[in-house]
């Protein structure tokens, strides 16, 4: 039996994929799943830079603006969720196209990962978020770094809450995340579309794009979330651009620290996403981001949906 199709666009942060990935649905009747942990939530639009509703209206998106900031949001919800989508736009014949900076999220979907079976220990949990707060979120990271050093280089080291997780498989079921996590066969068939540049470019685009987002407005998309209610410690608040902004607006750092801030820190987390999405893997067709980059995925694109057997329905200039 075939696999269904599927085509990924992954990279760094500010690399244009959702840009290019809009513009590929817009020409082969595709819709798109996000596979970003942030764009998940409603209110929070500018500093997750969430597709516009002019864009929404033109391709079909999934996966935003579904939850509130004070919901959770993890790996499981997102791997049921963004099956569920794709399957509703497989029966409606059109293409998906996934996207977005989550890697663990990605790769998950991508490669079937089945997941560590552990139920919530809530005083457990108690006692980890007491000592990050004694201690810090990095002395927690380092903790996890001891008992399992590949999933703790997988995490963001001020995401706290993903942290606790790990920590709260191993120390519940006596074995690491890493060695609990096993891949199933790949459910898809997919092209996977890697979009990268020079180092030096990508942090300018990354600092004009925190710029731009300042401009925008991102300070008052945060003073509303406070005024909103939305507690300063829950983990959609954790997100570089948000945190930095609340240490500014919690007198801990000036307006002009805090901008320095979410660049550092943006570059950093571009950074660890090279991590997740190596320019060795073999899966992965590398486009170098320049003028030519649109014209070299539609390439790709074409030729996947050509042994796929759908390119004539899929591509509008064979049907005029």
């Amino acid at each position: 039996m075939q696999s269904s199709p599927l085509i990924a666009i992954v990279g760094p942060t500010a690399a244009s994929k959702s840009a290019l990935a809009l513009r590929l649905a817009r020409t082969y009747q595709g819709e798109i799943v996000s596979a970003d942990s942030r764009q998940v939530y409603r209110h929070m639009d500018i500093g997750t830079a969430k597709p516009t509703e002019q864009e929404r209206t033109e391709v079909p998106f999934h996966l935003v603006d579904i939850l509130n900031p004070n919901q959770p949001y993890s790996l499981e919800i997102f791997l049921r969720s963004a099956t569920q989508s794709i399957n509703s736009i497989h029966s409606r014949h059109s293409m998906p196209f996934i996207v977005g900076g989550t890697g663990q999220y990605m790769w998950a979907l991508l490669e079937g990962w089945k997941l560590p079976q552990s139920k919530p220990d809530p005083e457990l949990r108690a006692q980890l978020e007491k000592k990050a707060n004694e201690y810090g979120p990095q002395w927690l990271h380092q903790s996890l770094q001891q008992v399992d050093y590949d999933t703790a280089c997988a995490i963001d080291p001020n995401n706290t809450r993903r942290v606790i997780r790990a920590l709260e498989i191993y120390h519940t079921t006596y074995a690491t995340p890493s060695k609990q996590r096993t891949k199933g066969p790949n459910p898809y068939e997919t092209l996977i579309i890697g979009l990268t540049m020079d180092r030096k470019e990508l942090y300018q685009r990354i600092d004009h794009r925190v710029d731009h987002m300042m401009e925008m407005g991102l300070l008052e998309e945060v003073q509303a979330l406070l005024h909103a209610g939305y507690d300063t410690h829950l983990p959609a608040m954790s997100s570089f651009g948000y945190r930095e902004i609340i240490l500014h607006l919690t007198g801990q750092l000036t307006l002009e620290e805090a901008v320095a801030k979410i660049k550092y820190n943006t570059h950093r987390f571009a950074r660890r996403q090279y991590a997740w999405y190596s320019l060795k893997d073999p899966r992965i067709k590398w486009l170098i981001v320049n003028d030519d980059t649109e014209a070299q995925a539609q390439a790709l694109v074409e030729r996947f949906l050509r042994k796929q057997g759908k390119y004539d329905k899929m591509n509008p200039k064979t049907q005029q």
